[in-house]
């Protein structure tokens, strides 16, 4: 199965790199068949702090009926984060995925566009809860009902609170992709 994680300018190469370095153990180590495939709306993109990488699909390439899941790793405004994270084309994406019923996972304010898509209102999610919970409040304004805790997960949805959780979202998302025994198994490989 393959798991699209979808990197917009400015996001945070740790909160993306979790999902790549857990769904590869899963998948090299176990046979897990856990495939991650980049997307971005250009081929390179910069993540915050300046890094390049480069994607594997442009999100015009994608239909969502090929993958499992969707992974968004959250990032920095400074850096133009929700220059691409609040565009519509990916908001559609985020909608399309959630009305299959598809598994989205979401890092710190990766859980931002979520909320600004609809896709939350009514629904129990968290986001980033530092700074006088300024992020919160915002997901807050989309319908939220916003809970104080690390990781949340309300049916289809995983979200977490600050980049510290990256490892729980990805692992949360190993379980619902395949069962709570296999990705205590790369849990416990990978020293958790």
């Amino acid at each position: 199965m393959k798991i699209l994680l979808f990197l917009a300018k400015g996001f945070e190469t740790m909160e993306a790199s979790v999902f790549i370095d857990i769904m590869g153990w899963a998948d090299n180590d176990y046979n897990y068949n856990t495939k991650i495939v980049t997307c971005g709306f250009q081929k390179k993109v910069t993540s915050t702090f300046n890094i390049p990488v480069i994607v594997d699909k442009l999100i015009n390439d994608i239909n969502v009926d090929d993958y499992a899941a969707l992974a968004i790793p959250g990032g920095f405004e400074e850096f133009g984060f929700y220059e691409e994270a609040y565009n519509q084309e990916f908001l559609n994406l985020i909608k399309e995925f959630d009305s299959r019923k598809k598994i989205i996972a979401s890092i710190c304010v990766g859980a931002l566009p979520l909320g600004k898509s609809g896709i939350l209102t009514g629904r129990t999610a968290t986001t980033y809860h530092l700074k006088d919970s300024i992020r919160q409040k915002q997901l807050g304004e989309f319908g939220v009902n916003v809970i104080n805790e690390p990781v949340v997960t309300d049916n289809n949805i995983i979200t977490s609170y600050c980049p510290q959780t990256a490892p729980a979202v990805a692992f949360k998302l190993l379980e619902m992709l395949t069962s709570a025994e296999k990705s205590a198994i790369v849990m416990k490989a990978m020293g958790y």
